[in-house]
């Protein structure tokens, strides 16, 4: 059975804006995420992202720059050895009530309708409750990171720790690298 890693993207492997990344310039990894992406790649797991891409919807950016965005993305993981095997996202608003949508599950199902993976040999690695939400709802493992929003979510489950039915402690990493040495080390 193929281990998979399903990685958020803004907030995780790139930095996160509030007026959203709108090209391949803006486009600028978190320290350490490429070099952690390949390590991952190089270890025999399937990486692949999922993430909401409203900024298509409200007319931020357009489809060729976002493609440009993920060219990016790939050339820098392909430069350190590694691979991703497969970019999904979710171009609608908030408001289009889409099944694609992070919390929902539809990209984590097509994922998996995609490639050979089972939910219990997966990982969901985000920074926003909405990825941890979509994870624990397809029966993935799940991680949080701190980068981007990743703060802002672990005060949220603090809180409320009812937002993740089903799961009680969610690992908590500084960043995707930290997570991905805990992994590998099996250290869950």
């Amino acid at each position: 059975m193929t281990k998979l890693v399903i990685l958020d993207r803004d907030g995780v492997i790139n930095e996160d804006s509030d007026q959203y990344i709108r090209s391949e310039q803006q486009w600028i990894p978190i320290p350490g995420s490429i070099e952690a992406i390949a390590r991952l790649s190089c270890a025999g797991y399937r990486v692949v992202v999922a993430t909401n891409q409203s900024g298509l919807a409200r007319g931020y950016f357009t489809h060729q720059a976002l493609d440009a965005m993920h060219d990016k993305l790939t050339r820098l993981v392909n430069e350190q050895g590694g691979q991703i095997d497969g970019i999904y996202y979710c171009p609608h608003g908030p408001d289009d009530h889409c099944q694609c949508r992070k919390p929902a599950t539809g990209l984590i199902d097509q994922i998996f309708a995609d490639l050979d993976a089972s939910p219990k040999e997966t990982w969901v690695v985000g920074d926003s409750l909405r990825d941890l939400q979509a994870g624990v709802t397809s029966g993935c493992n799940v991680a949080l990171v701190l980068t981007g929003k990743g703060l802002e979510t672990q005060a949220k489950l603090i809180e409320h720790p009812q937002a993740l039915t089903g799961i009680r402690d969610v690992p908590v990493h500084n960043n995707l690298n930290s997570f991905v040495e805990d992994l590998l080390s099996e250290g869950f």
